[in-house]
């Protein structure tokens, strides 16, 4: 067989998401047969140390301390986005302009005009074959494509409720340490554009339909946090002798909103959302229900091997049957473990690889699009309007 063609990656930023999506990079054509070949040419950072001993550990070959050096370099065709909000747009526009294929971490931008602007340039660059997707991963997860899948084949029938939680609890300590997630110049929002933007995402895509108006709240319960501090995970302990100072949060704990959806050619569904990372005990329950007319569909990344399903046609003690998704039927799973051994977490951004890489070599649009992230980042922008107006009815 004659090799494929390389495919140059070079990621910006290399903490949390960083290492996620190198491990995806490597992992990807490992299992899947790609029409091209991910190399991890090189990574950015401001810190060159840092940066040096980040491409030690996650396998790639060489290190920028500029972002910009790495558009220039010749022997780069992707830019991998996984620097926070506020830095987007400017790395984004600059990659598709000089002609770098772009991925980008959720959510697309920190403001509906910086998505505008990168929605586009990304569509300016499509129509010379440079492509870019938003890093929306949960929609890989099998057990929720296998959910869109249902919706799509008419299982559900018309429907009526959308459920979105995204529950988490690593800033339950009061005094765990500011970080750049706290900082809305930086995030561009907390809890709502973290996690929440997973939750509008992955609703919209399953049903099949868009939000197109919301009512919300948001609520900041800590104010000020420990500006140092030991760092685990997300969270950790902060510094809180006497002197220690501390930082003002500027973005949401909490979110909570009720929406409108379009429907398409039916009557829209009507859904309930929150996210939170105050829910002491829940530490990923990104959580997803659809009642329909025919049928209803549960699920959390908890226990994310696992769709429930309920079928209204089926006798009516039957309740709701657990559908273990490890079949090689089911999306993705063919490609990894014997039937029952479950994926994990990671895998998501991997099928995300593969879907980007597909797409690009065989010459079309990968979603979810720019375009796809404007209309989340539009909702949103809706929510925090609504919020600020006293929960007043906001269109999207």
């Amino acid at each position: 067989m004659t090799p494929a063609q390389p495919l140059r990656v070079g990621m910006v930023g290399y903490a949390f998401m960083g290492a996620a999506h190198s491990h995806a990079w490597r992992t990807a054509p490992r299992f899947f047969d790609l029409p091209l070949q991910p190399q991890l040419t090189a990574v950015a950072g401001r810190n060159a140390d840092a940066a040096r001993a980040a491409a030690d550990k996650l396998g790639w070959d060489s290190v920028e301390t500029d972002w910009r050096r790495l558009i220039e370099r010749d022997d780069i065709d992707l830019i991998d986005i996984c620097t926070p909000g506020d830095t987007h747009a400017e790395i984004a526009i600059a990659a598709l302009e000089a002609g770098k294929h772009v991925l980008c971490e959720k959510p697309l931008a920190n403001s509906v005009e910086e998505a505008e602007r990168m929605t586009l340039a990304a569509e300016t660059a499509a129509k010379q074959g440079v492509m870019s997707m938003c890093g929306f991963s949960y929609r890989r997860t099998p057990a929720l494509a296998l959910a869109k899948r249902f919706v799509e084949q008419g299982r559900l029938g018309e429907i009526r409720h959308i459920r979105a939680q995204y529950l988490q609890d690593w800033l339950s300590d009061a005094n765990a340490p500011m970080t750049w997630r706290l900082d809305k110049s930086k995030s561009g929002s907390g809890s709502l554009g973290d996690i929440g933007a997973h939750s509008i995402d992955a609703a919209q895509w399953v049903a099949g339909q868009s939000v197109t108006g919301v009512s919300a709240l948001l609520e900041t319960f800590v104010p000020e946090r420990p500006l140092a501090g030991d760092l685990v995970g997300l969270g950790g302990h902060g510094d809180l002798s006497g002197d220690a100072p501390r930082g003002k949060v500027t973005v949401d704990d909490a979110a909570i909103f009720s929406a409108k959806f379009d429907g398409g050619a039916s009557a829209g569904a009507i859904g309930v959302f929150e996210a939170t990372r105050y829910a002491l005990g829940r530490k990923n329950a990104m959580r997803l229900e659809l009642n329909g007319t025919k049928g209803s569909l549960a699920f959390d990344f908890e226990d994310m091997n696992v769709l429930s399903f309920y079928d209204a046609a089926e006798s009516p003690d039957a309740g709701f049957r657990k559908i273990f998704v490890t079949e090689p039927e089911h999306p993705y799973v063919g490609n990894w473990w014997p039937t029952g051994h479950g994926l994990g977490y990671e895998h998501g951004f991997t099928h995300q690889v593969v879907d980007l890489v597909t797409a690009i070599g065989e010459g079309r649009q990968p979603e979810p699009s720019f375009a796809d992230a404007l209309q989340v980042q539009r909702v949103l922008a809706a929510v925090e309007a609504s919020a600020a107006n006293s929960s007043q009815w906001q269109k999207v």
